[in-house]
């Protein structure tokens, strides 16, 4: 598995895709599901956290009156 820190957004999603394909099957025993189901918890919390870092990012386009186009950050509702 791959160090938490250094995972992206879309490696965090695919092993929790994974995971979760994992325990649907149900192949697996109860020591290992319990272990796949906190890696998945700690992996929904990194991709929730890398969203809304990107979400920040983001600026929304603001047309003025007079047609003038501008840009200012995104607010976050929380």
């Amino acid at each position: 598995m791959t160090s938490l820190e250094t995972l992206s957004f879309e490696d965090a999603l695919r092993e929790l895709e994974t995971i979760v394909r994992q325990l649907e099957e149900g192949k697996t025993n109860l020591e290992e599901a319990i272990k796949a189901y906190e890696r998945g918890a700690i992996l929904r919390k990194i991709c929730e956290k890398k969203l809304k870092e990107a979400h920040l990012r983001v600026e929304k386009i603001v047309i003025g009156p007079e047609g003038t186009i501008t840009s200012q950050p995104c607010e976050i509702e929380e």
